[in-house]
């Protein structure tokens, strides 16, 4: 999290590497001796016939850069509702660690064995600079060692939407979030991850982004001519078992929105050529939580549909960095922070 994408050479004879492109970070650059980094590399070396000149260029190419001097980055270990220990990873600037009162944006997904995404990505540094905290919470159901998938599949699926809480809590308690300013965000699986803990514990998050979420999973499970459907009875059942039915319904996002409840401001997202998790749902769920929550709450449930791509987006640098940016600006307008842009 803290370091830069770097690509090596490694020469197995002699055990060390060379280091032939690291990603640059614009802003953290610097070729003295100031308090920022270099981050570009030269791709070609020099070696000379001085014996300390080679070792200085054999410490110079084995070099990378971290950003370690600007930001932390700690992994913890949270206790669950059951006692098991859920991995949490906090990315925020050394400034603001562990201080009470920034903004924060937990991310989960925890489904199909699949491991939390926690690679160097410079979006965050949009988010870092203006005091927020980065979690990752690697909650059961998502890859891990042993049973960790299984203990967060079927039967077991409350599990994952526990521990993602229990992350949550343990962000406030601490005092690395601020409680009225913690956001969470989900893709996919993830968004029934994040929209189920919210039909849960109302008050733990002030804002959540869901991209293209599975969130009408009891309705979608029951149809069989759905793509997915047939390989998602393994991960979460089949509920035209009545048991399984019972299991899922009890978590089921769109069938557990509280009436008259208060919801936070929440930013859906969909897309309309979408083969895995259908289109309508999560328009049958803003519509929902719209109807039955409280009127004033629901105003700031918002949905926006691409009309072009698919489950995984358009593609392009330019229109990912669109789409993060209208993420982050419905975060710092959630969080009421557009007073210090």
């Amino acid at each position: 999290m803290q370091m830069p994408d770097v690509v090596v050479d490694y020469d197995m004879k002699k055990r060390c590497f060379t280091i032939l492109h690291q990603e640059e970070v614009v802003g953290f650059t610097n070729k003295t001796e100031s308090n920022s980094f270099s981050m570009t590399f030269p791709s070609t070396f020099t070696i000379t016939k001085s014996k300390k000149d080679q070792c200085s260029n054999d410490e110079e190419r084995q070099r990378w850069t971290d950003l370690a001097e600007f930001f932390s980055c700690e992994w913890i270990e949270v206790a669950s509702h059951d006692g098991f220990m859920v991995p949490l990873t906090i990315v925020c600037t050394q400034k603001e660690k562990s201080n009470g009162g920034s903004p924060g944006l937990l991310h989960g997904y925890g489904a199909y064995g699949e491991v939390l995404d926690k690679s160097w990505s410079s979006d965050n540094i949009s988010l870092l600079l203006r005091g927020w905290v980065l979690a990752y919470a690697d909650v059961r159901g998502g890859g891990g060692e042993g049973s960790f998938h299984q203990s967060g599949a079927r039967a077991c699926k409350m599990n994952s939407i526990y521990d993602f809480a229990a992350c949550g809590m343990y962000l406030v308690n601490k005092g690395f979030v601020h409680k009225n300013k913690l956001a969470a965000i989900g893709s996919s699986a993830g968004g029934l991850l994040v929209a189920a803990t919210i039909n849960m514990y109302h008050n733990l998050f002030s804002a959540a982004i869901l991209k293209v979420p599975f969130l009408d999973i009891c309705n979608t499970m029951l149809d069989p001519t759905l793509p997915l459907t047939i390989l998602d009875y393994d991960e979460f059942g089949d509920p035209r078992n009545p048991a399984d039915f019972k299991i899922i319904s009890h978590y089921s996002p769109y069938d557990n929105i509280t009436q008259r409840g208060c919801y936070p401001p929440v930013l859906v997202q969909a897309s309309f050529h979408d083969a895995r998790v259908g289109v309508w749902e999560a328009a049958k769920w803003v519509a929902r939580v719209r109807d039955k929550t409280c009127p004033t709450c629901s105003q700031s449930v918002i949905l926006k549909t691409n009309m072009i791509s698919g489950h995984f987006g358009e593609g392009g640098r330019y229109i990912h960095c669109e789409d993060t940016a209208f993420e982050y600006a419905f975060l710092i307008k959630s969080m009421g922070m557009l007073d210090d842009e």
